[in-house]
């Protein structure tokens, strides 16, 4: 395990390299927040679930994933880290205690290259 309990819990984020891990060894859940479109356009990050933070019931469907567990650690990854940051805050408030964001997103940020530059695998989005 790359990401260590310790990582897991800091409001610091994760690298991409370190969620890619984590969520391969299934010790967080990779959510993909971008747009359909974004997803066609890159493909999703491997081991990421996608779910359009637009969603009306967005929180219910992460709910679902968790299987209501709101301790359950769920780390947030958009194009450039932006909307994961402002989703994160608002997942904590509604309850989630383990939210941590993926700053480099997908396409790269002042945060670091990004998933696509990186060279991790990508899966195709089905639609």
């Amino acid at each position: 395990m790359i990401a260590s309990s310790q990582t897991l819990l800091s409001n610091d984020g994760l690298s991409v390299t370190e969620a890619y891990a984590a969520a391969k060894s299934q010790d967080l859940l990779l959510v993909d927040i971008r747009r359909p479109d974004e997803w066609e356009a890159t493909g999703i990050g491997a081991g990421a679930t996608p779910i359009d933070m637009r969603r009306d019931d967005f929180i219910a469907a992460l709910d679902q994933l968790t299987s209501g567990d709101r301790s359950t650690p769920v780390a947030l990854i958009c194009a450039r880290g932006v909307r994961s940051k402002h989703l994160g805050k608002a997942l904590k408030d509604a309850g989630y205690l383990r939210v941590i964001d993926v700053p480099e997103g997908m396409l790269g940020s002042f945060a670091g290259p990004g998933w696509l530059k990186t060279g991790l695998p990508v899966t195709a989005y089905g639609g």
